[in-house]
């Protein structure tokens, strides 16, 4: 982009005899010394040239200004953003566990699927409390795994006795397939 009123004091200066100031002057080499400068002239360009308009958030205060410093900001966003689960300390990652573990083990159907759940979990409780990196201690307690078993066997008990709204079975068999047989 040039300017016109460059371009005519240029025209004027030729035509007056001058030597043109861009002739003599030899282009800017980029180097370590003079790379901010160069760098800030391709920002005011683009500012110039409108590129900076219309951004996401512009006109908008930014997010947790002023609050503490946390270094891992970027983190936690990224964390938020994304929906990512099963990342953290283990001490953490066993709290949530803990919190859902009734539910998880009424989805299971088998005593002996129960029985390994609550045992794998206990081990992992243990073995973070053994560790030795840090972080938030874990204060997640193991399960006593046959008194679970037996809340797991009420919990379905009652499910059996409450019926739950299933879909309705479907009264025809349908169509049946091209290459079977009819009875």
């Amino acid at each position: 982009m040039t300017d016109p009123r460059d371009a005519a004091a240029r025209y004027r200066a030729r035509q007056n005899g001058e030597p043109d100031a861009e002739s003599e002057a030899p282009p800017m080499q980029l180097n370590a010394e003079n790379r901010h400068q160069f760098v800030e002239t391709v920002i005011q360009l683009a500012i110039r040239r409108g590129e900076f308009d219309d951004l996401p958030g512009a006109g908008k205060p930014l997010e947790n200004l002023g609050s503490h410093h946390d270094p891992d900001w970027w983190i936690r966003r990224k964390i938020e953003t994304e929906n990512l689960t099963g990342l953290g300390p283990p001490a953490i990652l066993l709290r949530n566990e803990d919190r859902e573990l009734d539910d998880t083990l009424d989805k299971i159907g088998r005593e002996s699927d129960v029985r390994e759940a609550l045992e794998d979990f206990n081990r992992r409780v243990i073995d973070a409390r053994r560790q030795l990196m840090g972080g938030p201690p874990v204060i997640t307690k193991t399960r006593d795994v046959d008194a679970e078993v037996e809340a797991w066997r009420r919990r379905r008990a009652e499910r059996a006795i409450t019926p739950q709204e299933a879909p309705p079975a479907p009264e025809s068999p349908g169509r049946r397939g091209l290459f079977r047989r009819r009875a």
